[in-house]
């Protein structure tokens, strides 16, 4: 017997705007500890959210706080502290190291020109507002995860970012001078050409960009304001040849450390490709001399300063090859100058046991209050979990093994305080907190839940293996299992057979985690079952499963795509006679491999951004080097 589907276009209409309501998690933040008079402790908890405004056609970022009462191992009283408030025009915020102040890099329209200030708020009023555009010390500011930071000195005086450096005005050579122009004095014509300095015949040359969600990102320079004098000056001594970011200040304030990027011969796409050649680098502010921490074949990203100022955490992988990898976490000793190898590259996890880093971005507050231990999120197989690293040992624990929630991430740590997010395919996001347990503890995390979400009941999800058969094994890395994630709606009748949509994701080398997902609820919703595969060479799974893509593309994922299909028709209420494939980039190219592979398995296919056509692919792409 066939499950029926909602097909009615306001019926489906609904369904979805019922579920865009719920809100995903970007970003969190530990206000300081106050002491009341009766001698309770307690702190702010400020979050972040963004949410889906189908009347505006946008996606809408709000704010909402929280207070929780603690005694430094367990909270005791948690709950909102008013309502939500939309934030409009913010592109960066970041709290001062004592909470007492905030700055604020803000985009505004004024008079009809787009503007940028930089702001700086206390206690109840803003105390700043500076005019970046006027000031015309670079051009806009990076608010990007890749290069942008807004950091506070250790001291409060100064603040750190990433701005495009400036560029001259250009025109064409035969624009003629205004006459307002030409109806001054010598000495006034001179001042304002020197202030309008232009380029003649460059106004058409090309600029190479980051590719990607970093358009028209091209040369960042770093930025220091002195908050005493509102100066602006943009730091020297970096090399030409390097693009810095992901910038904070040394410890004492002395320079700043960064991420630099070669971009010679040229730039290539970095949004989904953490392999690009990349340093750790520390400029000196007094004697303005750049000096290179790490080496200069590898990829490094997210450095991160320990609260005793001792140590710096950074992620590292291999240049060429899979654009995402397994990476390993290296530790910089600030006063030794040494480096040493924390968590090295997993290549096969035993069974249950870690899987190795596959994250490409550490939260900006990570370490424990002891300096001994590291926090970050990861998935681990077909699961995201929350993992502590003890920098000693190089021991990696889940903090979240066996929970029924499919995905975990770390928002912040502060005083050992963790906020985390967590999702499952059926449950949307909940925020949760929790104190870290003590080195060595075999105590689990009690979690707290400041705003929960409850599991959509009509929705059920399974984690599914599957192992090759004998011919489609590869023969360098034999032995490899993959997984598919398989969403259905609960039937009222066991004899319905079910239609399925297969979804394999793109990358190649990513993953589909089992976290919440619009579209596939509500699709599981409308009466879909939905199988979404993590062939061989996704992340998660080690690196011998990411290596075993390359040189197989086109074969071993398209097999195992339709190997996991073929499965679980024979096992799950699934109608074979309504298969529909989803994909997009790479799972796109997978889509229409799988419909002329195997014709007679699919009804449907729906190919988002397709990579089909090479020939054109290879003018064109920011990553031609895939």
């Amino acid at each position: 017997m066939e499950a029926q589907i909602i097909t009615n276009p306001e019926e489906i209409a609904s369904l979805y705007r019922e579920q865009s309501q719920f809100p995903s998690l970007s970003k969190a933040t530990v206000g300081p500890v106050i002491t009341s008079q009766y001698g309770g402790k307690y702190c702010n908890i400020y979050t972040e959210w963004s949410q889906r405004d189908l009347e505006r056609n946008e996606s809408v970022k709000f704010c909402r706080q929280y207070i929780v009462f603690h005694d430094d191992k367990s909270v005791v009283f948690s709950g909102p502290s008013g309502n939500c408030t939309e934030i409009k025009g913010e592109l960066l915020s970041s709290d001062s190291p004592s909470g007492g102040l905030k700055a604020v890099i803000r985009d505004c329209s004024v008079k009809a020109e787009e503007k940028q200030f930089l702001e700086i708020w206390s206690k109840n009023c803003k105390v700043k507002s500076i005019n970046l555009t006027a000031l015309k010390k670079h051009g806009k500011v990076y608010e990007d995860d890749q290069f942008g930071c807004l950091v506070w000195s250790h001291s409060e005086t100064h603040l750190l970012y990433v701005a495009e450096k400036k560029r001259p005005k250009t025109e064409s050579f035969f624009q003629t001078e205004s006459p307002e122009t030409s109806s001054l004095g010598d000495e006034d014509a001179a001042l304002k050409t020197e202030k309008e300095e232009t380029v003649k015949g460059d106004q058409f040359v090309f600029h190479e960009d980051w590719g990607e969600t970093l358009v028209n990102k091209s040369i960042p320079v770093l930025c220091v304001l002195d908050i005493e004098s509102n100066n602006i000056s943009v730091l020297e001594g970096i090399p030409d040849n390097i693009s810095p970011g992901q910038a904070f200040w040394a410890p004492g304030d002395t320079g700043v450390v960064f991420v630099g990027w070669c971009h010679e011969p040229f730039r290539l796409g970095l949004k989904f490709c953490p392999n690009r050649r990349s340093s750790l680098f520390y400029v000196d502010l007094t004697g303005g001399k750049c000096e290179q921490l790490s080496s200069d074949n590898s990829a490094v990203y997210s450095p991160r300063l320990s609260p005793d100022h001792c140590r710096i955490v950074y992620l590292e992988c291999g240049v060429f090859g899979p654009h995402h990898q397994c990476s390993r976490l290296r530790m910089y000793d600030w006063y030794t100058k040494k480096t040493s190898v924390v968590v090295d590259v997993v290549n096969r996890p035993q069974e249950g046991g870690f899987a190795g880093i596959y994250t490409t971005l550490l939260s900006a507050c990570c370490w424990s209050a002891d300096s001994q231990r590291v926090l970050l999120s990861s998935p681990q197989r077909g699961r995201k979990d929350l993992l502590e690293v003890d920098i000693n040992s190089g021991n990696v624990t889940s903090l979240t093994a066996g929970s029924d929630m499919g995905s975990w991430t770390l928002l912040t740590v502060e005083r050992d305080l963790m906020v985390v997010g967590c999702s499952s395919p059926n449950c949307p996001h909940s925020l949760m907190v929790g104190f870290l347990p003590q080195a060595g503890s075999q105590e689990g995390v009690s979690w707290v839940s400041l705003e929960k979400s409850d599991p959509q009941p009509d929705i059920e999800w399974q984690v599914l293996t599957f192992k090759p058969p004998p011919e489609n094994e590869n023969s360098t890395y034999s032995g490899l299992e993959y997984e598919a994630l398989l969403l259905k709606p609960k039937l009222a009748e066991p004899a319905e057979k079910l239609p399925l949509i297969v979804t394999p994701h793109g990358g190649p080398h990513s993953v589909i985690v089992a976290e919440w997902l619009l579209s596939s609820a509500a699709l599981c919703k409308m009466g879909f079952a939905l199988l979404l595969v993590n062939y061989r060479g996704s992340i998660g799974y080690g690196q011998d499963s990411i290596l075993s893509l390359p040189g197989n593309v086109g074969h071993q994922d398209v097999k195992d795509v339709q190997f996991a299909v073929e499965s679980v028709l024979k096992t799950q209420p699934l109608d074979e006679r309504r298969v529909a494939v989803v994909g997009g980039s790479h799972g796109g190219f997978l889509a229409c491999h799988l419909i002329g592979q195997y014709p007679d398995s699919y009804r449907a296919c729906v190919a988002r951004n397709p990579v089909i056509n090479l020939a054109s692919m290879i003018g064109s792409t920011d990553i031609p080097d895939w």
